[in-house]
């Protein structure tokens, strides 16, 4: 696979529960198509550990279907709906609204501090 583009299929898919994820690396930033249901993430207890317990990564992003919501550590909140382009800023966690299909673009540093949290928080979930 070229380490400049990629279709969505052929990017290996990581699932939990009903929620599957396809994410690439190109040069210093992630791409990532995203299928979720309604109400996912399970618990906002998987972003627990982080700074404010909020994602610090930045975001941008294109929902393809459904309707997401983030909500602010300054207490705002954005809904994004199909056919939106979004930028989500440091701070924010986000819940699928509904079944919501997305790609998004995040810089590669911050986003693994929030990968390794929020894995961890998965591990602990499971064995809890």
């Amino acid at each position: 696979m070229a380490d400049t583009h990629a279709s969505k299929d052929q990017i290996p898919a990581e699932k939990l529960g009903d929620y599957e994820g396809r994410m690439q690396q190109f040069g210093d930033y992630y791409v990532n198509f995203e299928t979720m249901p309604a109400g996912f993430p399970p618990s906002p207890e998987l972003f627990k550990g982080l700074p404010d317990d909020a994602c610090q990564a930045e975001h941008w992003g294109y929902v393809f279907k459904g309707k997401v919501s983030f909500r602010y550590t300054d207490g705002s909140e954005d809904i994004v709906s199909a056919g939106e382009a979004y930028y989500a800023r440091p701070g924010h966690v986000f819940e699928a609204l509904e079944d919501t299909e997305t790609v998004e673009f995040s810089p590669k540093g911050e986003f693994d501090k929030t990968l390794e949290v929020v894995g961890k928080n998965l591990e602990d979930m499971d064995q809890s």
